[in-house]
């Protein structure tokens, strides 16, 4: 199995199905070195010919905005390698999207798997859920291990990105709410009254908002594509796209802040509330250049 690229939930997938038996493959060509070392215990290759021309399914985990983009090389090594490995995009996109991605795979003579990841990166004792759909689904889903769970949804592509866009409205939308109600209470001097009532509801969420606020803004960049990935689901179903073209907003504006400027592994040890909505406060020296394009 290759995967493209490991960041955290690439790197994370990549031992567990390591765990279960398979071998895996990747590179870290050209990457930040926070990405060699989440890439720790794979098996690295030089590039991304050599992960293609050595894998019998090669796996895309890259940020939602980068799915159409990064299969052109994937689909470009293979010819290259003279290979045709099963291809399993397991990205945040729309089924539109991942049916654009499966006539692309198809015209290059490749069998193509829809694949929708619900949780964190696995690991022993996590409880990560990867939706797959496609003929070839089967192939995938044999692969478990402890922290990784699979459930085949369909036999098209798209089915499993539906499950995705609908549980990370629910996920990322939620937790968008939360970084927007705080942050106008704290504002307005009133945050621990909020907080308050909404522990009454929402116990654990209300004890651990300020990890979970920083984590998110620290991917917050990427989140942008999802959210419009989101909204054109939705549209797509009739429902009304305006409330993710939103969240899409909101997401951009947390990554214009000072919070954004942590790696997710910084932002879970910021867990003090005030100090999070503090940095949420706009940088004006920050213009969301700064990429974290496979963290």
């Amino acid at each position: 199995m290759g995967i493209v690229s490991p960041g955290a939930m690439g790197s994370a997938l990549g031992r567990a199905w390591q765990a279960a038996g398979a071998g895996v493959l990747t590179t870290v060509d050209g990457r930040s070195e926070r990405t060699r070392s989440l890439a720790h215990g794979l098996q690295l290759v030089a590039d991304l010919d050599a992960v293609v021309a050595g894998s019998d399914v090669v796996v895309s985990v890259v940020p939602p905005g980068a799915a159409l983009a990064t299969m052109t090389p994937i689909l470009d090594a293979a010819r290259r390698g003279g290979v045709t490995p099963l291809v399993a995009d397991l990205n945040a996109v729309s089924p539109a999207t991942v049916g654009e991605l499966a006539d692309m795979a198809a015209a290059a003579g490749h069998e193509f798997v829809d694949g929708a990841i619900s949780g964190g990166p696995p690991e022993a004792g996590s409880d990560t859920m990867l939706y797959l759909s496609g003929s070839q689904a089967a192939v995938l889903a044999a692969v478990t291990t402890d922290g990784l769970r699979t459930l085949v949804v369909g036999s098209e592509p798209g089915s499993a990105s539906a499950v995705k866009m609908c549980t990370a409205s629910v996920y990322k939308g939620t937790t968008a709410l939360w970084a927007q109600a705080l942050q106008t209470a704290h504002a307005h001097g009133v945050l621990d009254v909020v907080l308050a009532d909404l522990a009454d509801a929402f116990p654990g969420t209300a004890a651990r908002a300020g990890r979970l606020i920083a984590v998110a803004t620290s991917k917050s960049e990427r989140f942008v594509a999802e959210m419009e990935q989101i909204a054109a689901t939705q549209g797509a179903a009739d429902a009304s796209p305006e409330l993710f073209e939103g969240m899409a907003a909101v997401y951009s504006r947390l990554s214009r802040t000072r919070l954004a400027e942590l790696s997710p592994e910084e932002a879970r040890d910021l867990t003090d509330l005030t100090e999070v909505l503090t940095r949420l406060a706009p940088d004006p020296g920050q213009s969301s250049s700064r990429s974290k394009a496979g963290a």
